[in-house]
């Protein structure tokens, strides 16, 4: 949480970080800003201090929203700078990281650099600001980062987008469903009015609306009919007519728009009817992810949720990736994942995972079992919050239902 950076950042023996990079898809920044918009800029943290944001005086009202306390760059002499550079930006900026440094009560030591951008550019930069100001460590680092540790576990504002991005996305799935039933098949194609076919480029398109409609934005989202559907980030080909009986994975991982917290809940479809096989591999699914949140309980390993899994489908005869290494059928994946400013973020829930699943968690349960050459693949998931109770609560509020029928022709 946002409350344990001081102690992340001393385990890291970091006096201070700032965080730089794109003003979009940057999620260190959007953690820090509260979720404020802002371009461009930067967030500096001195150790036991209050986040600051230092931008452009025309970002300075919308750098307000944050709540943090907000300099223009002209609070810090940035014109006299770019004057004294000759108008050389990168000298420029390079004047301005000492200024915002020793204005801030950071005088030396180690100094973190987070954030999301053009990795040429930031590698010279620093290496530039190593040069010009010897008295600083200017690090990154690899493997579990102090914003990775962080985002591990989320408190109250954060589960107050959270809830509300689920809300959301739920009504959206609900939407599309009836989008999809108010058609009508003829033979074993779904069509529109006009006798043509409903294809999933025309679903996609009414989701990204409803999304839209919402303050949410796509992010890629897979509709992937029958054989498709059977390679779990198959994404589905926009020019394929919805067909009666095929099993749809619907899996659908929106975010605030403009970028901030995800919903991720996956379905899986079969319109008019379904096969017995894939009603058969169907009830695995779910009865695999019940199991999963049976098995569950407050500060247990992760991996063992992953192992009752792993169990329930070996004795049911597939393949997995414990017991065949590389298989690329069966169930190929890890049970879930974090959710939260990233659409993957730890802890993960794997059958090798070090993590242990705790209060403040949000996290995927998302069971399948893939069979492309079968012609199907199947998917169930919802996002789970993690209770101060210790209770596994799922935001996911919409039905498990595989078939999904049409309107009387």
């Amino acid at each position: 949480m946002k409350s344990d950076l001081d102690q992340l950042m001393a385990a890291r023996h970091l006096t201070a970080i700032v965080v730089t990079g794109e003003a979009h898809d940057n999620p260190p920044r959007s953690y820090l800003s509260n979720g404020a918009h802002v371009t461009g800029g930067y967030i500096i943290k001195k150790q036991g201090s209050d986040a600051v944001m230092v931008v452009n005086g025309m970002e300075t009202e919308e750098a307000a929203k944050s709540g943090l306390q907000v300099f223009s760059y002209s609070d810090l002499g940035y014109a006299q700078m770019v004057s004294e550079a000759k108008g050389d930006a990168t000298k420029a900026g390079i004047a301005l990281w000492g200024a915002m440094l020793e204005r801030f009560g950071i005088t030396s030591g180690r100094v973190g650099i987070y954030g999301v951008g053009n990795l040429h550019s930031q590698i010279e930069f620093t290496r530039l600001l190593s040069e010009t100001y010897p008295v600083y460590q200017f690090v990154g680092e690899t493997g579990m980062t102090l914003f990775d540790e962080a985002y591990i576990t989320k408190d109250e504002a954060e589960l107050t987008i959270i809830r509300s991005v689920a809300k959301r996305t739920t009504e959206v799935v609900a939407a599309t469903w009836d989008f999809i039933s108010g058609h009508r098949a003829a033979g074993e194609t779904v069509v529109k009015a006009d006798g043509s076919a409903l294809t999933i480029g025309d679903v996609k398109r009414f989701v990204r609306r409803a999304l839209l409609d919402r303050d949410l934005e796509d992010t890629d989202m897979i509709f992937a009919q029958g054989r498709d559907g059977g390679f779990p980030h198959s994404r589905g080909e926009a020019d394929m007519a919805l067909q009666l009986g095929q099993a749809i994975v619907f899996d659908i991982f929106p975010r605030q728009l403009g970028g901030g917290y995800h919903h991720d809940m996956t379905r899986t479809w079969s319109i008019g009817y379904a096969s017995p096989e894939v009603e058969r591999v169907y009830q695995q699914v779910m009865d695999a992810f019940d199991i999963a949140v049976e098995t569950f309980r407050p500060g247990i390993d992760a991996k063992k949720l992953q192992e009752a899994v792993l169990d329930h489908f070996e004795a049911a005869g597939h393949p997995t990736g414990r017991s065949t290494p590389g298989t690329s059928v069966g169930y190929v994946h890890s049970l879930g994942h974090g959710v939260g400013l990233n659409i993957h973020e730890r802890p993960g829930i794997g059958h090798l995972s070090p993590d242990k699943l705790v209060a403040g968690n949000l996290i995927t349960i998302e069971p399948g079992l893939y069979y492309p050459e079968q012609g199907f693949g199947v998917r169930i998931e919802d996002t789970f919050y993690i209770t101060n109770s210790g209770e596994l609560l799922s935001l996911t509020d919409f039905r498990k239902d595989l078939v999904l029928p049409l309107r009387e022709s």
